[in-house]
């Protein structure tokens, strides 16, 4: 049988935080591994800037990132313990949170063209 899509039922919003996290923590400028547990410890969260903002080689709409911003989209991913949160500075996302599957990362990260 194969594995079941979003299996922790996350919403949409919930859906794209998670996935920026996951993104973060594959850039070192935002991230590192988590001292003492298990997990990438996010330190740097971006703000927009008009309305995008830049990981790496992509750019994101801020309107997919309003969950960076929202504390409640934070504390239920803590929740379902796919980060362990220190809203709204840090984060640490956790390896179920690293392996978890939104298949969003294609719809939501944008190749850079400047």
């Amino acid at each position: 049988m194969p594995a079941r899509k979003n299996p922790l039922n996350l919403n949409g919003l919930q859906l794209r935080t998670l996935t920026l996290f996951q993104e973060l923590a594959r850039l070192p400028n935002f991230s590192r591994p988590a001292d003492g547990a298990a997990g990438t410890l996010i330190e740097h969260v971006p703000h927009p800037h008009g309305d995008h903002f830049h990981l790496g080689e992509h750019v994101v709409s801020a309107r997919d990132a309003s969950g960076l911003g929202n504390e409640a989209a934070w504390l239920a991913l803590e929740r379902k313990g796919l980060i362990k949160s220190m809203y709204p500075v840090a984060c640490v996302l956790t390896p179920e949170g690293q392996n978890y599957e939104t298949g969003l990362r294609d719809s939501i990260m944008h190749r850079s063209h400047h």
